[in-house]
């Protein structure tokens, strides 16, 4: 499985970070550069703050922006307000003279990093740059940790090495950090709920509750219930006050299965709901503002279903800002090898089973099944092999697990702990070795035993 990459744990050395000088008049800007340079600073000097900011818009990485307030065309105000738009802005130091104070003053309160004043001592200048540096070493490093973070939690939520797989992942990365309404399609047991929880997990909206409703499970009479709440008496059998869904899920997701089959009168509500941001719980009068992400799920073409006139065109498209497609296992068979040891380790914990391993002729049976119940369909059949019980589709020919001899066992043991250990350290050599403190050949000899190869656990 595809694993964070060891640069993403390692220390940003501040030393390695540029100091970016902006100064139009070129004496001092020369004379800066020579000191900070001097004092083992890199310095990269620009005459102009359009020229600074397009290259810190085309991504070049800058430690720290030390610019002049009072500049032709764009001055250092304007500079500082521009980087502050950016994903991750450098700390901003700013150079400006006695009548330009309140202006700089009001710049640190809105996020500069601090300004010095005309005429200063270079000293102090170099001092403020160096502790600027070290800040952004340290928010680089924290960065680049939690990117990793949010791989490896995406590789372990949303399992296979397949091409499709790797390619479902980097959707889902790419969505959670948006507050956009998704479509999910996907066969029944493809696993549509565990993507939303990923995107709901991984995103930006995650401080709110995870609230699923299944419109395929609830009365047709009920589900505007659900989705709106009620207060007491607000229909016959309502004897308390209900909060409904979306308002459980405001300020996080709302996770719609089944949306296919939602009746159309509550298909009108809901999206007038999603319009306006408000809701009235039945019964009520009271306004209800809500602020959520929608994650809708269908394993039927919605877009069919707007041509047949059974779901609404204009719902659809507020659900559908982005689709996510998942594909069928049948589409992905080389992923179920890895799914199966994954669903066998899971049952065998759960019901406090030895674990077995499947013999090379079951994973061939495996993979050539058409799985019509998808993932669901192979973690039950993972669980019927755990506990010994007849497999559905299983001749007698087909040897179910292989032989427990305790050399056998052994092998397997180390093979998973230098697995997991590769995977804890993103494939960094040196961090195994101290971790399971084994001189470098004897890692080397076990790896080349066991196949596995550092680059399976880097990030491309």
């Amino acid at each position: 499985m595809t694993q964070p990459s060891s640069n993403a744990f390692s220390r940003i050395p501040a030393a390695t970070l540029s100091v970016w000088l902006v100064e139009d008049e070129a004496d001092v800007r020369d004379s800066l550069s020579q000191w900070l340079e001097v004092s083992g600073l890199a310095v990269l000097a620009f005459s102009r703050a359009r020229e600074a900011l397009k290259a810190l818009q085309d991504d070049q990485q800058c430690g720290v922006l030390i610019s002049d307030i009072k500049m032709p065309e764009m001055d250092g105000l304007a500079l500082f307000a521009a980087v502050q738009e950016l994903d991750t802005p450098p700390p901003v130091i700013l150079i400006t003279g006695h009548g330009d104070v309140p202006m700089a003053v009001a710049a640190i309160q809105q996020g500069a990093w601090d300004f010095v004043q005309k005429p200063f001592d270079p000293e102090r200048l170099e001092e403020c740059a160096r502790r600027a540096l070290e800040h952004r070493a340290l928010a680089l490093e924290n960065l680049q940790l939690q990117q990793a973070l949010r791989h490896n939690y995406l590789n372990t939520r949303l399992l296979g090495d397949s091409a499709l797989m790797q390619e479902l992942r980097r959707q889902v990365e790419n969505l959670a950090a948006s507050r956009a309404n998704i479509v999910i399609n996907g066969e029944t047991g493809s696993g549509k709920e565990v993507v939303a929880r990923a995107l709901h997990d991984f995103g930006t909206g995650n401080q709110g509750a995870f609230v699923a409703l299944n419109c395929g499970a609830m009365n047709s009479e009920l589900i505007e219930s659900e989705l709106f709440g009620h207060e007491k008496g607000a229909f016959t059998g309502a004897g308390e006050q209900r909060i409904g869904r979306l308002e459980a899920a405001s300020h996080g997701t709302l996770f719609l299965d089944e949306i296919e089959s939602l009746p159309l009168s509550a298909q009108v509500k809901l999206l007038r709901a999603l319009q306006e941001g408000e809701i009235t719980r039945l019964g009520s009068n009271q306004v209800i503002h809500l602020q959520l992400r929608v994650v809708a799920a269908s394993k039927e073409n919605l877009l069919e279903m707007v041509a047949e006139g059974s779901f609404r065109e204009d719902l659809y498209y507020r659900l559908a800002i982005a689709e996510l497609a998942i594909p069928p296992l049948r589409e992905r068979r080389e992923d179920i090898p890895l799914l199966f040891r994954h669903f066998c380790h899971q049952a065998a914990e759960v019901h406090e089973r030895p674990l077995l391993e499947p013999t090379t002729e079951l994973l061939a049976a495996l993979g050539n099944h058409r799985w019509p119940g998808n993932l669901r369909e192979l973690r039950n059949i993972a669980t019927r092999f755990i506990l010994g019980l007849d497999l559905p589709w299983q001749t007698s020919s087909v040897p179910l697990y292989q032989a427990s001899a305790l050399s056998a066992r052994m092998e397997a043991f180390e093979a998973t702990v230098l697995k997991e250990s590769l995977k804890r350290h993103a494939g960094n050599i040196q961090a195994v070795l101290e971790e399971l403190d084994l001189p470098r050949r004897t890692l080397n000899q076990k790896m080349q035993r066991h196949q596995l190869r550092r680059e399976d656990f880097l990030v491309p």
